[in-house]
């Protein structure tokens, strides 16, 4: 038995003969064994590898491109005073999506300030959020989010609040949003999930995916 190296694995060829060699009739129970071992080693080494939970991930929610779903509140501990999600419906818009990112505008009401970029990077999944004026321009509070540190898993990905944002929390008196962290999950076709979680506080809104709605117009400044 001899193999054929590729970049990705080693394949058996057929056992061959020299002309000097003498013939041989041994193909007994050993040889068999042998060969079998052999091609079961084979087809470990040319199985692919799993995808990690990132790439599931955002294949998930990339699958429902071009879809918009109507969501609610299900957790907002303690209730914040004056909330904006009390405005009219709230609509996430799976609107663009790329090999490596996917931008999910959040409408709540007639308010399009808010999108969510997820991005795939060398060690995981980054999340920002840009909130834009009606004018396009961008908001001084924007950009901000974190990346996974963890592997998380196909359905649920965390992203600590990175240097940049606890920055920016810093210059705009916003002290209490430096311990932040986001969370997003997905159960294809059924359920999307994005969540605020930070000593003392918790938010949560859940989108139904198996009742799409009309999109919304294209969010202030995409």
């Amino acid at each position: 038995m001899r193999l054929f190296a590729s970049s990705r694995c080693a394949v058996p060829l057929a056992p061959y003969r020299t002309d000097d060699e003498p013939r041989t009739t041994d193909h007994g129970p050993r040889r068999a064994f042998h060969v079998r071992l052999i091609v079961s080693l084979v087809a470990v080494s040319c199985g692919s590898s799993p995808e990690v939970p990132a790439d599931t991930f955002l294949k998930a929610i990339a699958a429902h491109c071009g879809q918009a779903f109507e969501g609610r509140v299900v957790a907002d501990e303690p209730p914040a005073p004056n909330t904006p999600f009390e405005n009219g419906p709230l609509i996430m818009h799976v609107r663009t999506c790329e090999p490596e990112r996917v931008l999910v505008p959040f409408h709540v009401g007639d308010d399009r300030s808010r999108t969510w970029v997820i991005t795939r990077t060398a060690t995981g999944l980054r999340l920002k959020h840009d909130h834009r004026h009606q004018d396009g321009s961008e908001d001084v509070l924007t950009m901000y989010g974190g990346d996974t540190t963890a592997a998380g898993t196909p359905s649920r990905q965390e992203f600590p609040v990175d240097a940049f944002s606890r920055e920016l929390f810093e210059r705009q008196n916003a002290p209490a949003s430096m311990e932040n962290t986001w969370a997003m999950e997905i159960e294809p076709k059924r359920l999307f999930a994005y969540e605020l979680t930070r000593p003392g506080r918790r938010f949560r809104v859940e989108f139904d995916l198996t009742a799409p709605v009309p999109a919304p117009p294209a969010p202030w400044g995409h």
